[in-house]
């Protein structure tokens, strides 16, 4: 995380922001791909199903140092993020995905300069419908995302803040 502490200094120095809720863990078992294996920036959100076609659109889109929270309602049967979405990803300025779902294309998305935490992997690709929801709250992991919410994550863990905890 570029200028910004680890999980787990996070965690430590925050431990009020942890008890109220400011500060969440988000749990589960995650796996880490992309050439980036820390990264921290301002949540954007996208809710789909299976098909891809939000978080294509999203990721064609200037990141600004953004991280992608895609909640993909778990499923493993698709994959919502290959290499060209990867590829795309760092090219817009996007720091990093986080994936409640698959990914594909895991040689290609870790040659791509993002972070990407995802549930695992398929290779099969994702349905084109045109189907999902931007901008609203994701719920996932025990903790819910809401717009405006930050995300940090490293080796250690992912964390969701209400708001940006830079300067620790």
């Amino acid at each position: 995380m570029t200028n910004e502490a680890s999980t787990t200094d996070l965690c430590d120095r925050h431990e009020d922001l942890l008890e109220t809720g400011e500060l969440q863990v988000v749990q589960g078992s995650w796996h880490w791909y992309g050439a980036r294996r820390c990264f921290a920036g301002p949540a954007r959100l996208v809710q789909v199903f299976e098909d891809n076609s939000l978080v294509a659109e999203a990721l064609r889109e200037a990141g600004d140092g953004a991280v992608l929270v895609v909640d993909g309602g778990g499923s493993l049967r698709r994959a919502l993020i290959g290499g060209n979405l990867a590829q795309a990803a760092e090219q817009n300025g996007w720091a990093g995905a986080l994936i409640h779902g698959a990914v594909r294309d895991t040689r290609e998305i870790d040659a791509a300069a993002i972070g990407v935490c995802a549930l695992g992997v398929c290779p099969r690709r994702s349905i084109k419908r045109g189907q999902g929801q931007r901008d609203s709250a994701v719920s996932f992991g025990a903790v819910t995302i809401r717009p405006g919410a930050w995300i940090y994550a490293d080796a250690d863990g992912i964390l969701v803040s209400a708001r940006r905890l830079g300067g620790v």
